[in-house]
């Protein structure tokens, strides 16, 4: 197993099916607060569940498509980025992320989210990385104006969320726009 340095105290690494004991502590610290932001299939409530998505996102990166990993802070699972899709045949991926409250603020998601986007471009040969978020979501849109990204539409009230349709932003960046940065 990989794990990459993010800084001294952080760390990125593949989230993996072993881990689902730590990923429904984690879930637990973040479910509310992230709730409103990720999909309703993301949200698991028990240690069963949590292994059931990462089993769903084992079984999609087995297949060259979607991919999970995790942010460690000082040890704990603070949060993580994930290719939600990954489409090598046509070039194009999305990525996204979340985070537990009390690991905002301290500079991991972007550089995170940068390794990602790194390795689609460079060593996969993408094309074309896509970030989609409620178009309510100031953080994670500063997010994507930091990975370079350039935001090219809102889908109206395209998010459903208790009881209320949202607007999603579609931000994306191109791989020779990722190179020349």
């Amino acid at each position: 197993m990989f794990s990459l340095p993010l800084r001294d105290d952080a760390r990125l690494a593949p989230l993996e099916i072993w881990h689902a004991e730590e990923f429904a502590a984690h879930l637990d610290r973040a479910r509310e607060h992230i709730r409103p932001w990720v999909g309703a299939g993301f949200i698991t409530v028990d240690v069963d569940g949590a292994r059931a998505t990462l089993r769903r996102y084992a079984e999609r990166q087995a297949a060259d498509g979607g991919r999970l990993y995790g942010i460690w802070l000082d040890g704990t699972l603070v949060g993580g980025v994930m290719f939600v899709d990954f489409d090598a045949t046509s070039g194009s991926c999305e990525i996204g992320c979340w985070l537990e409250p009390d690991a905002e603020g301290h500079g991991l998601i972007t550089p995170a989210c940068g390794t990602l986007l790194d390795w689609a471009f460079t060593t996969r040969s993408l094309h074309r990385a896509e970030w989609h978020c409620r178009a309510d979501n100031e953080r994670s849109a500063a997010v994507a104006k930091r990975l370079g990204m350039t935001l090219e539409g809102v889908q109206r009230e395209s998010w459903p969320y208790d009881g209320t349709r949202h607007g999603t932003q579609l931000w994306a960046i191109l791989a020779p726009e990722w190179r020349a940065q």
